[in-house]
């Protein structure tokens, strides 16, 4: 039994039939949605760019091929691990012999009523719908998703005020010389970007800040992160604790193993537990975990190079390893006054990641093979010309250094 119907477990479900296994092969979605894309949802959906149609993973007729017992719109609410059985939200009670746990996330929701989020198909489209040209929009959050949002709402026309509690967004994730770079982007776009501001309530016409000021706003979408769909798994014996906590593996338990969003494992390359909220990285640990449950002899460890990428506005965003807590960053190619720049991140000797703004695939990739390899970092980066670092410093300080 696979439980979770997004990126993860349809892979899981598709290697487990690759790799042989013809039994009864159950798959648990608590949307009544047949296995979709979530990222095209804060950028080609919500700019209407895309009919909903193209979200879809699989054509109706690969899913039938997959010969799977399909529980859509059925949430789990329960797990017995000594008696091998996963409880329905409808009351059915389904028993396993191999479990893959791939509930995923929730959004983090902020006290008051009425704001958006922007996690699932439904939540996309009724925001889609609010958003005209003239429209004031304020997105609590500036992180990729928020961030994302705001770019597609002022490609809309609307009035975008984007309010983040950090000094310099997304500077926990790519460091701070790379944050104020990509924040300059909005700034530039005409969005209101408001830092070191801390939102306590949604109300009736807008938010509320820390010190009482009221922001305006005809729709407020709250992007401050999420949780961990663990939940239904209280009691279970499983140990949960910022996701479902697993081994090299990504095994929780005998015969039960966790993918995707909600997996917390370790993962050797970096050596460190991480727990992966990316589209790519779903996909890659569903066909792991299935792999692993169903070959435990020649189980591998789950060391991937996590790798993520975002839009906004004529920017793209691309990026592997893992960059946070990093001890340092290095821009190698490119000029980060033009926004089209490659940067390196170091932690201790090694290569631990890079990310580019405005280059090709083909510039980046090979950054990946050098993080896989745990490339030393004199190795594998050159000195920065100091060119390429004076470019970084005015953008970050606002002038020539």
């Amino acid at each position: 039994m696979v439980v979770g119907a997004s990126a993860a477990g349809l892979a899981a479900v598709e290697t487990l039939r690759r790799e042989g296994y013809d039994g009864t092969l159950t798959l648990v979605g608590d949307e009544p949605h047949t296995p979709y894309d979530r990222p095209p949802l804060s950028k080609q959906i919500l700019s209407g760019e895309w009919g909903t149609e193209r979200l879809a993973l699989r054509a109706a007729t690969d899913l039938d091929a997959l010969g799977l017992d399909l529980r859509l719109g059925a949430a789990a609410t329960g797990l017995e691990l000594a008696d091998r059985t996963v409880h329905l939200a409808d009351g059915t009670r389904l028993p396993y012999d191999g479990l893959i746990v791939a509930t995923g996330v929730r959004p983090r929701r902020l006290p008051g009523e009425g704001a958006h989020v922007l996690r699932t198909l439904d939540d996309a489209l009724t925001l889609r719908d609010r958003l005209e040209p003239g429209r004031r929009l304020v997105v609590v959050g500036a992180g990729f998703l928020g961030a994302e949002a705001a770019a597609v709402a002022r490609g809309l026309g609307c009035e975008v005020t984007l309010l983040e509690p950090a000094p310099v967004p997304l500077a926990h994730a790519v460091g701070e010389e790379v944050g104020r770079v990509l924040s300059r982007a909005h700034l530039d776009h005409g969005v209101d970007l408001r830092t070191g501001v801390t939102v306590t309530a949604v109300t009736e016409d807008g938010v509320r800040l820390a010190d009482g000021e009221l922001v305006d706003a005809d729709e407020v979408l709250v992007a401050v992160g999420s949780l961990p769909n663990t939940e239904w798994l209280a009691d279970s014996g499983l140990t949960v604790g910022d996701g479902v906590i697993c081994d090299v593996y990504c095994e929780a338990a005998r015969d039960v193993y966790a993918a995707g969003d909600i997996a917390r494992w370790y993962n050797p390359l970096f050596a460190v537990p991480m727990r992966v909220e990316h589209r790519t990285n779903a996909a890659e640990q569903g066909m792991a975990a299935a792999r692993n449950l169903l070959n435990r002899e020649t189980r591998k460890p789950f060391t991937p190079v996590p790798y993520f990428w975002s839009d906004q506005y004529d920017m793209k965003i691309q990026a592997y390893g893992h960059l946070r807590g990093h001890d340092e960053v290095a821009v190698v190619e490119g000029n980060p006054a033009e926004r089209r720049f490659l940067a390196a991140y170091r932690s201790g000797d090694r290569l631990v990641g890079a990310l580019a703004v405005g280059m090709t695939p083909k510039a980046i990739r090979p950054w990946r093979q050098a993080i896989a390899t745990r490339s030393a970092w004199h190795e594998a980066v050159p000195a920065a010309t100091s060119a390429t670092q004076a470019a970084i410093k005015e953008v970050v300080h606002g002038g020539p250094s």
